[in-house]
Order: structure tokens, then sequence, then C-alpha cells
């Protein structure tokens, strides 16, 4: 029995909930990156990079080629190239909700301070 396609996004969107490998997406849109770039730019042990690059290789978001002994990372295709950017905007305007949010409430605060 096929997967519905709600369930299909959600488990999209789970395989990305790691933050390595948001950190990941984000470093490869500006292109090509070898594993040992990766590394010194995220900074976490080889496995536990390795292991985050395989889980992004197997749901098609990236592509690995060999370049001899180096190991080279990209993404899979522009719409990939897309989510980190849509993520911004979207956190963006979620947190600028929040700040206007928590300004009103402050606002209140001293208002009901002086009453």
């Amino acid at each position: 029995m096929p997967v519905p396609l709600y369930q299909a996004k959600a488990e999209f969107f789970r395989m990305l909930g790691h933050p390595v490998r948001i950190r990941v997406l984000e470093l490869l849109q500006d292109g090509r990156m070898p594993v040992r770039d990766l590394l010194a730019a995220i900074e976490v042990e080889p496995s536990a990079l390795s292991q985050q690059l395989a889980v992004l290789r197997r749901s098609g978001i990236v592509t690995s080629t060999r370049d001899g002994a180096t190991v080279v990372y990209e993404l899979a295709g522009g719409d990939v190239a897309q989510l980190m950017p849509a993520a911004r905007r979207i956190l963006t305007e979620v947190l600028t909700g929040q700040s206007v949010l928590l300004e009103e409430l402050r606002e209140s605060e001293v208002a009901a301070s002086w009453a």
C-alpha cells in the first residue's frame, strides 16, 4: 500500500530535523564542498558528520562524488537550494510576530504598574 502524501511530507520534514543536517544544507547552498571543509565548518566528529550526510544522501537531498581520495557533496537540485531561504523567511516572520507580542506584553505591564 502506498504511503499517503501527508505521511511522506512528515518523513521529509523529520529528515531535516537535525542541526548538523541543516548546517550541511546551509553550507552547500554556496556550492560543492569536500567533506574536510564541512568538518572544519561544522566542528563535529567525523563519524557524526558521516552519519548525517548518509541520511541526506539516502533522502536524495544531497549527492556525493569522489575526486580521488576526496568525497565532495552538493545539493541535489534547484528546489533543494530553496529550502534554507524559505525556512529563514518563515522563521523571520514567526519571530517578528513574537517580538511584536512581547513588546505589547511589556507595554501592558508598564501601563498596569502605573495604575
